[in-house]
């Protein structure tokens, strides 16, 4: 696919943020001082690659499927290193926060087999992710490639898709196991999805819900959208963690962002 590339000058330079009159969510330059309208489409006329982590970006965080993978996550542990759950979730929470994820964790301190705890935490009742036609009829209207960015295995991307779905609307998806176990926010990871989907990263954004997990993007040269619900977990809203998150732009209503970007697009910014 023939692409422009687009100086970060150029992609960054957006308008100021207006009032939100319909309520569909927040969105802000990692600048600005508030939340504000809505998708700047303007800002995201050149993009032609449109990358999406999964879980709790594609589908919302008050859905109840990752909730069950982190309690696997925590058993997992437990029942590994001879660990009551308050240790283990202690384990595991630190290994994220170090590592990334808790898998990398264990790898590097145990020597874990990565396909043997992949297996074991995804094995989740996926029935409690809906079908979600708005966020299908968005996705179509986005030109371009689109690939799910996941520090997940590529079955359990799979089986969401097509809960959601959306599975035919992917070009591509790029796991753990593609990552060489390396997970976001190590730069490496996006390198890689870089060189193995042959995306310039000018043209490229992608969307997140750990604000962690975009600055590695944005140094690179893409656009980053923060996805997050009404509150964080601590409280706090989207446009408060805007300044700070590392995300040119901040969202709490993925569809509506979505919306109203490939609306302005239509119209040409």
């Amino acid at each position: 696919m023939a692409m422009t590339r687009v100086s970060p000058a150029m992609r960054r330079s957006t308008p100021k943020s207006s009032a939100n009159e319909q309520g569909r969510g927040t969105s802000t330059p990692s600048g600005g001082a508030g939340a504000g309208s809505g998708a700047d489409g303007a800002a995201l006329l050149h993009i032609t690659e449109w990358v999406f982590d999964l879980d709790n970006t594609l589908y919302p965080s008050h859905c109840p499927l990752f909730a069950q993978i982190d309690r696997r996550m925590r058993d997992f542990i437990a029942h590994l290193l001879g660990l009551d759950h308050t240790a283990a979730r202690r384990l595991q929470k630190h290994y994220f926060h170090a590592f990334g994820t808790t898998l990398r964790g264990l790898m590097l301190d145990h020597g874990l087999d990565p396909e043997a705890f992949l297996e074991y935490v995804h094995e989740v009742d996926v029935s409690v992710v809906p079908p979600d036609p708005a966020l299908k009829t968005a996705l179509s209207r986005l030109e371009g490639r689109k690939v799910v960015f996941t520090n997940g295995p590529r079955n359990h991307a799979e089986i969401v898709l097509e809960r959601l779905g959306v599975q035919g609307l992917f070009d591509g998806i790029f796991d753990v196991a593609d990552a060489g176990y390396i997970p976001k926010p190590d730069p490496q990871c996006y390198r890689r999805l870089l060189e193995s989907h042959d995306i310039d990263p000018y043209a490229a954004v992608l969307f997140d819900d750990i604000a962690r997990n975009l600055p590695p993007a944005a140094a690179l040269g893409m656009a980053t959208v923060l996805v997050t619900g009404p509150a964080d977990g601590q409280g706090q809203t989207a446009a408060k963690l805007a300044p700070n998150a590392g995300a040119h732009h901040v969202t709490d209503d993925l569809v509506g962002w979505l919306e109203q970007v490939a609306a302005a697009r239509a119209a040409g910014g």
